[in-house]
């Protein structure tokens, strides 16, 4: 055997995007210096959580970390894939924060995969698990992932700060490889769709969202359904929280998302004195719906095939695709956009063209995919 070598990083930016991006390129990685001069320093319960992961769904990959958390060795395996798998997220990050890079792991397994996720199902960092299913997976369908298999079923839902949801993720995998893609026509707005979630509060709460954010939206468009999913008792996890999760469908078939989520902070986020009775306010559904439906409009006025959240998903997605070129448009380019760039670059050594588009203030970007097969699956 001989000495393997690891590609260096410092840090903990872009942590979970730089550990997609060596399972799936196979590339060893070190990372050191992990908020070393924190007062907490080391890996968060997440980030480990995301770890141990990607372990369940691979063969023979190894992770060491030391005693402080602050450097991480990683050598990834064969991606197995698998049915039957659970994982608990835990009550720091959710789910949402997980869905991306497994569905993209998932995507190159061996078998199908099939994984119960415990944890918190929507809350205001990452993106809700309504999003994924409304909008994430049929993205998936514009790179040539069969749709058979692909889904995505909420079982209980669970906001912070104590979680409680469960989802089921079913990813079948790609018969070879991805196919590249021309997506540069986003369309007119055509219809907006929508869900609530409300767990632990009074059913009433949804329909006040919807209430308020139709009140937007009606001086646009007539085409507007928003529906409820109101949960009670064990289906509802362990504390309240409710939110919006708003698509709009525009006439090429691109869909843009946006989502809202409520819940009580975590004690620790508050300086509510821990013996007092007196719970922070929740913003009132009203607002609620208005603040969702705004940042719908933002997302639209912004541009592009894909909504801001997504831009880094997809860029993934092309720098996949085999040595053809993918061209895709989107609107202005997020942070984390750009740093997806730079780690596409890093790990795969795909470069993007990037050209602005003045008249529509978006920007066109083109790529030669690396070619990644699917090299684990089972050849008939």
């Amino acid at each position: 055997m001989g000495k393997t070598s690891y590609v260096r990083l410092k840090g903990s930016r872009q942590f979970r995007q730089r550990l997609l991006l060596s399972t799936l390129s196979s590339t060893p990685i070190l990372v050191e210096d992990i908020r070393s001069d924190d007062t907490s320093p080391g890996l968060r319960p997440h980030e480990v959580s995301l770890l141990r992961l990607i372990e369940k769904v691979s063969d023979d990959c190894t992770v060491e970390i030391n005693e402080t958390g602050t450097k991480l060795r990683y050598k990834p395996g064969v991606l197995m894939g698998g049915k039957y798998l659970v994982h608990d997220c835990g009550l720091n990050r959710s789910m949402g924060y997980f869905l991306e890079p497994l569905i993209l792991i998932g995507l190159f397994g061996k078998k199908p995969l099939s994984i119960r996720l415990k944890g918190i199902t929507n809350d205001s960092k990452d993106p809700s698990v309504d999003t994924f299913r409304t909008t994430t997976l049929h993205m998936l369908k514009r790179f040539g992932v069969p749709l058979e298999g692909l889904e995505l079923k909420i079982e209980s839902r669970g906001a912070p700060p104590l979680g409680g949801g469960e989802v089921v993720l079913g990813v079948p995998i790609v018969p070879n490889s991805l196919t590249a893609a021309h997506w540069v026509d986003e369309g007119m707005v055509k219809s907006i769709r929508g869900v609530t979630f409300s767990t632990r509060v009074s059913p009433q709460i949804a329909n006040r969202m919807i209430y308020a954010a139709r009140g937007v939206f009606n001086r646009f468009i007539p085409d507007v359904h928003i529906f409820t999913d109101h949960r009670s008792g064990p289906a509802g996890g362990r504390s309240p929280g409710y939110g919006l999760s708003l698509v709009a469908e525009t006439t090429s078939g691109c869909l843009i998302s946006t989502d809202v989520a409520i819940s009580y902070p975590k004690a620790d986020e508050t300086d509510v004195m821990e013996d007092s009775e007196e719970k922070p306010e929740m913003l009132p559904p009203e607002d609620v719906g208005v603040q969702a439906a705004s940042m719908l409009l933002g997302e639209i006025e912004h541009g592009g095939v894909v909504d801001s959240t997504h831009q880094g998903l997809l860029f993934l997605l092309c720098a996949l695709c085999p040595p053809d070129v993918s061209k895709i448009r989107v609107g202005k380019l997020t942070p984390y956009g750009i740093e997806t760039l730079r780690n596409i670059r890093d790990f795969l050594g795909v470069k993007f063209v990037i050209k602005p588009d003045p008249t529509t203030n978006t920007v066109i970007l083109k790529c030669v995919g690396c070619g990644l097969k699917n090299l684990s699956r089972k050849i008939a």
